[in-house]
């Protein structure tokens, strides 16, 4: 089988890349926009995409609908942290072939990749809904979830307020290191300022730093 990855978290990609090798299939891109994932399937046509369903320029579902309308015969995988039924029920209405969660072993994620590369569907159990609970807000908790240990330290100083300077001089590290820091903390968040990430941390109950 020939898959295009699509996932704003590249490090889970490569670990399904290396899976998916291991098991005879090929990997054509890692891809972690659906920009990038469009351009990947335009060129490379594979039989089957597996798509994140929050992306840094969109959502993951609006680009599986559009890829199905161009090419009806890709198969189309979504994966989520959270699998709200509203959020399952939107995809199957996009024509995918499957809704997995990230929280599965990568074995099973393949498994049912190959499933649905023969015809059957892959959709995962649905977590009862939350009261409230939308599309955007399962977008949120994917983003900050995928911030590393560091970035999440640096994201809770935002939310505290602290300047670049004082957190700098806290967690002992160069301002130049920490404005790296911010600056993969917007790109994963989607934020154009700090003001915004930490609007969005705030939403999701991000603890600040003592």
């Amino acid at each position: 089988m020939r898959l295009v990855l699509c996932d704003d978290n590249r490090i889970l990609c490569e670990a399904l890349a290396s899976v998916f090798e291991a098991h005879g299939h090929r990997v054509l891109a890692i891809t972690t926009r659906a920009a990038e994932a469009f351009a990947a399937v335009s060129e490379l046509r594979p039989d089957a995409c597996l798509l994140d369903v929050c992306l840094p320029d969109g959502s993951g579902i609006d680009a599986a609908r559009t890829m199905r309308q161009d090419w009806p015969d890709l198969k189309i995988v979504m994966l989520s942290g959270v699998s709200d039924p509203t959020v399952v029920a939107e995809a199957r209405k996009a024509g995918v072939a499957g809704f997995l969660r990230k929280n599965q072993d990568l074995d099973s994620i393949v498994r049912a990749i190959e499933a649905v590369s023969t015809g059957g569907m892959a959709f995962c159990p649905a977590a009862p809904r939350q009261q409230g609970r939308r599309m955007t807000a399962e977008c949120r908790d994917n983003r900050l979830g995928a911030l590393t240990r560091r970035e999440a330290e640096v994201l809770r100083r935002i939310v505290a307020g602290q300047s670049t300077a004082h957190m700098a001089g806290e967690m002992g590290i160069a301002i130049s290191t920490l404005r790296g820091y911010v600056k993969a903390i917007l790109a994963k968040l989607g934020a154009h300022s700090r003001i915004e990430a930490a609007a969005i941390a705030n939403r999701s109950q991000y603890r600040s730093v003592a």
